[in-house]
Order: C-alpha cells, then sequence, then structure tokens
C-alpha cells in the first residue's frame, strides 16, 4: 500500500511518495536428527530435531519496508523484521534505515544502516519471496554474523560494450553476535562489491574485512600462555580478541526466465578460534509455468584442523597436566564448532497466486571430519559423518 504526501517549501511545490510493503514467511521444518537442532543461522536459532519433531522457528519471519521518494534525487527506506533471536524469543530487528542521494544518473550515495553486500543474496535473503529456494543456502549464509552495517557507500555504474557494470564501496561498523554468549564489535569494516552483466548473466565479486573485537575472550588464552612457549604460540593463533576479519566471495545467476543456474563460493578467515571456512554451492533450476523444481548441493569446509594436539603433557607435573588437559579440551570442543558439511537438496516452488508461493524442500545433510556442522544444542549421542534429513515446508508471501 502506498499514500502520496503533498508538502511546500516557500513557493517551491514537490511531492514526496510514501511506499509501505510487507514480507513473510510462514514454514515448518522437521530433521531426522535427534541429537542436535537444525537451524539456518545460530543468531536464529531453529529447534528442529533434538527439540522439537517439527519446528516452526527455523525460517519463519516478517517484515515491513517503508520507501520515501522525495525528488529525483533524494530516497530513503526503512525495513525491520521480526524471527528469532538468539535468546529464543521473537524480536524485531531495524534490517535498513539509510538515505540515498541519486548524485548523477550513474553515480549514487547512501548513509545509514545499509545491508552488505557480501553474497549474491545477501540483499534480500531475508525476503522469502523473492527467493528461488525455501532457504538460502546455509553452508554459505550462515557464515556471516552480521547482515547490515552502520555508514556509509557509493555505487557507480558504468559500460564495457555490451557488458553493465556496477562497482560499491562500503565503510562501516556493525555489532557482530557471535554466539549466545559472545557478543563483539566489527570496526573499520571496508568492502568493495563489483558486479557485471550480460543478456541473462551476472557476475558478482566481493573483497572485504573489518576489525573484529571481542571482549571477555581472555579466560582461555590467558590459560595457555602460562605454559611457557607453546601456550604463548597456541594463543596467539586461536585469541580472537582482537582480529582482522576477511571475506571473498564470487558467484554467477544465469536466469532466462525458464531455466535459472546460481553458483557461489565465498571465505571467510577470522584468523582465530572462530575460524576460517570455505563454503561453496550449485543449484540449478527450470520454471514450468507456476512451478519451478530445483536441486541444489552446496558444501562447506574448514581451512584449518578442527581438532589439535594442543599443549604436551608428558613432562608436567600432575596439577599442570590436569590443567593443560583441561584448556586442551576447552580448545579442541571450539575447533569442533567450526563446521565442515555438505547438503544435497532438492525442492519445488509454487506460485499459487502473484504475491503467494509455496515450496516444499528436502536436504540430505552430512556433518564431517568431526565437526557438528551447522548444528546447534548438540548432544553427547551426536555422531559427525552420519547423514540425516530435513524436510521443510513453507509458504512465502509479499504485499
Amino acid at each position: 500500500m502506498s499514500c502520496l504526501l503533498v508538502w511546500g517549501a516557500g513557493n517551491a511545490q514537490a511531492q514526496a511518495t510514501w511506499k509501505l510493503s510487507g514480507f513473510g514467511t510462514v514454514a515448518a521444518a522437521h530433521s531426522t536428527e535427534d541429537q542436535g537442532d537444525y537451524t539456518v543461522n545460530p543468531n536464529s536459532p531453529g529447534q528442529a530435531g533434538h527439540s522439537k519433531a517439527w519446528a516452526f522457528d527455523v525460517d519463519s519471519r516478517a517484515g515491513a519496508q517503508l520507501d520515501a521518494q522525495f525528488d529525483k534525487r533524494w530516497s530513503a527506506v526503512v525495513q525491520a523484521t521480526q524471527e528469532k533471536s538468539i535468546g529464543g524469543s521473537y524480536r524485531t530487528y531495524l534490517t535498513w534505515a539509510n538515505v540515498k542521494f541519486q548524485a548523477t544518473p550513474d553515480l549514487s550515495l547512501r548513509v545509514g544502516r545499509i545491508a552488505l553486500p557480501l553474497f549474491v543474496a545477501a540483499d534480500y535473503r531475508k525476503v522469502g519471496y523473492a527467493l528461488p529456494w525455501l532457504r538460502a543456502p546455509v553452508e554459505l549464509y550462515s557464515l556471516i554474523p552480521i547482515s547490515n552495517s552502520d555508514g556509509v557507500d557509493a555505487s557507480y555504474r558504468w559500460h564495457t560494450g555490451a557488458v553493465k557494470h556496477e562497482t560499491t564501496v562500503s565503510l562501516g561498523r556493525a555489532t557482530a553476535q557471535l554466539n549466545k554468549d559472545i557478543k563483539g564489535k566489527a570496526r573499520n569494516i571496508v568492502g568493495i562489491t563489483e558486479s557485471a552483466s550480460i543478456g541473462a548473466l551476472t557476475l558478482r565479486f566481493t573483497a572485504a574485512q573489518s576489525l573484529l573485537v571481542v571482549p571477555g575472550a581472555e579466560a582461555l588464552f590467558d590459560g595457555l600462555r602460562e605454559f611457557g612457549a607453546q601456550g604463548q604460540a597456541l594463543a596467539n593463533r586461536y585469541d580472537f580478541g582482537k582480529r582482522h576479519v576477511r571475506v571473498f566471495s564470487a558467484g554467477f545467476n544465469y536466469d532466462t526466465g525458464d531455466l535459472f543456474v546460481i553458483g557461489e563460493s565465498g571465505r571467510v578467515n577470522t584468523g582465530s578460534l572462530l575460524g576460517d571456512q570455505t563454503a561453496s554451492y550449485l543449484s540449478a533450476g527450470y520454471r514450468f509455468g507456476n512451478l519451478a523444481p530445483y536441486a541444489t548441493y552446496a558444501r562447506l569446509v574448514a581451512n584449518m584442523p578442527t581438532r589439535i594436539a594442543g599443549l604436551a603433557l608428558d613432562d608436567l607435573p600432575p596439577d599442570a597436566a590436569g590443567a593443560a588437559g583441561f584448556l586442551n579440551q576447552a580448545l579442541n570442543f571450539q575447533l569442533s564448532q567450526i563446521g565442515v558439511q555438505d547438503t544435497a537438496s532438492i525442492g519445488v516452488r509454487w506460485d499459487v497466486a502473484p504475491n503467494i508461493a509455496l515450496k516444499a524442500q528436502v536436504d540430505r545433510v552430512t556433518p564431517r571430519g568431526g565437526s557438528i556442522g551447522t548444528l546447534i544444542n548438540v548432544q553427547p549421542g551426536f555422531r559427525s559423518g552420519h547423514a540425516f534429513g530435513v524436510v521443510s515446508l513453507g509458504m512465502d508471501v509479499v504485499f
């Protein structure tokens, strides 16, 4: 729905157009893994599996967006979503809130809260209706604990022959909720994204980095440093109190209207115990009228060991050996939280009305290498390397 507001300044008359829209997803998921809970993002924890046979909190959310066009150059947007929080309840998040200035037909500037353009579907992944799948591939899209930043960006559109380019440079900061107990600040976020389109094909490349500061992470690493040179080396390698995080991604989207093929790969390197991982996926589908079946394969790997020997215990006195053994267990527990996983998926989208899409998806998920993959609330009986199934049914709407 929209409304038109007319306002005046002196003798000048101008019209501002306001448009209010909304979106939502209602979905249920069932996981055959009863020793952990399947979730899309650790900051929005789902309960499918161990906690509940069928869970509605894995994918369900609602959102509203207000767009304002003040004149040919000035516009603004505010978007809020209602979704599961890391504390277990639903809460409202301000996802976008920025003002845009169209300096020239090709150059635009924005300031405020802006979606980080790290991956192909980063701008719209919370709007389920905009996705061909029931959910964006978890292996890649769960890697980033933040989806927006407070700052500025500049986008410039240009051409080389028949190829259309758009280059975006972003600067900002954000709060990073790494898990239920660890919260940090992402400072000095700097990113550049290049998109190139020709016909049905769009290519996208992103490089970004930030300084991640996490207070309260000192206990484990201070304990390691008490064990001399070997402890110092381990602490220096894995301490995440203050680290540069680097993100690189490349992807493509080929869409003829009937056939669509999407592929993407991204690496997130924290240089610490929080992980260095690469995720990739390839997805293809075909639209038969209002039905669109699709298949996806996604893989998440760790570019670092997920288990290490840790501190040497042989030459330590019994009391010191006990303390060192505890630190080794704590270190390896955290390393096991670094996801290693692959997922094969099939699904179908049915556009039953212009603004309503019904979706069904079946996933075969396999955590590997001693890792828990992307599961949460993992129980003692969990076995890495054991495949499990996820069945999801959902409805996406926009209005």
